[in-house]
């Protein structure tokens, strides 16, 4: 079940056809809670992380990364805008038990980036992803000025924090990073082939996905990147064109070898559900949409992040947060049918195939 990162690499075929066989895939059922009070993890007591969110994951030395959002103690105390997990044993399907969290002196999960905590200019510093590159943990964030309505929220900028001890200490790189307006204030990363990409979407959940990519040594750096402007890779952010359309909330993307297939999830705000698409290319085009999870089953339900290095074959193992009143993070599970013609929920066409 459970693969190393080498065994993750596929074909970026940019002049790939749209995909021609169905995938399904099933509804989401929950394997177990992951952080609280009522979590097997006892986060509670073990680490005072009574309520936190996201649960988006990394490879880094053989061990398996569980990265969280803003974080609470007791009746919404002791408030941390990120936190960091070990997890035990990777196979998902063993329950992703938690071994360890980054800590302070008293034994509580520790804020890994300070935010300012001043409202309008950096209110909290919420980590969007993370990969290990270069012998580095690399933490994207997004500086948030303030929160909007439901699914808006108002990023100043984002950026790069790195860590070479293992995520215990953590170093804002003053670098890498990109204001706001890029597309690219939210993102999800895929290594392949000696290139790590990245999958941005603007702040809050409206806007459509673009995509850049970047060496590993050179992730700091943004004038390393470069970005699919439909046709090519150019240097340009601003000519980055969406390969996903709008609406696309929190994201993660992940190959499946047994279905041939480039994987992503998110949460859609207008459907308010976790949808699923799938592609033969990084670069699309992308097939149509499938609910995965409904808010009706799961009321305040978003954040989905497939757990990295599982073979995918019939099932797709993922984390989902949930809000009020729960406020926490679940392990979930759903089918994956490659034989059956998938029933797609979406209108809108996927993007041209894009050639070199």
């Amino acid at each position: 079940m459970f693969a190393s990162p080498t065994d993750l690499v596929a074909p970026l075929d940019e002049d790939a056809e749209a995909p021609v066989s169905g995938l399904q895939v099933g509804a989401a059922e929950v394997v177990t809670q992951l952080t609280g009070a009522a979590s097997a993890n006892a986060t509670a007591d073990r680490w005072n992380v009574h309520g936190t969110d996201l649960g988006h994951m990394f490879l880094h030395n053989d061990d398996l990364y569980m990265m969280f959002g803003d974080t609470y103690g007791p009746d919404g105390g002791d408030w941390r805008s990120n936190v960091l997990a070990r997890i035990a044993d990777p196979d998902p399907r063993n329950g992703l038990s938690f071994a360890a969290m980054a800590e302070t002196a008293d034994g509580s999960a520790s804020e890994l980036v300070r935010a300012s905590r001043v409202p309008g200019v950096e209110w909290t510093v919420i980590p969007t992803n993370a990969i290990s590159a270069s012998g580095k943990m690399i933490m994207h964030y997004m500086s948030v000025r303030m929160w909007g309505p439901d699914d808006r929220w108002y990023v100043r900028r984002s950026g790069l924090a790195w860590s070479k001890d293992n995520g215990q200490t953590w170093t804002r790189s003053q670098t890498a990073v990109w204001p706001a307006g890029t597309g690219f204030e939210q993102v999800a990363y895929v290594e392949r082939g000696g290139m790590i990409y990245v999958f941005g979407i603007p702040q809050g959940r409206f806007g459509g996905t673009k995509l850049g990519r970047v060496t590993p040594e050179a992730m700091l750096d943004p004038a390393s990147y470069e970005y699919w402007d439909g046709a090519r890779w150019v240097p340009n952010i601003r000519a980055a064109v969406e390969v996903v359309p709008p609406s696309v909330g929190e994201l993660s993307v992940a190959w499946s070898e047994a279905n041939q297939r480039w994987l992503m999830m998110y949460y859609e705000p207008n459907l308010r559900a976790v949808v699923l698409r799938h592609a033969l290319a990084l670069t699309g085009p992308w097939s149509e949409m499938q609910i995965v999870a409904d808010s009706r089953d799961y009321p305040g339900l978003y954040a989905p992040y497939i757990v990295p290095g599982a073979d995918i074959d019939g099932e797709l193992y993922f984390t989902m947060s949930r809000w009020k009143p729960l406020y926490n993070v679940f392990l979930m599970k759903a089918r994956l049918d490659p034989e059956t013609l998938a029933t797609q929920v979406s209108t809108i066409p996927a993007p041209s195939t894009p050639t070199e």
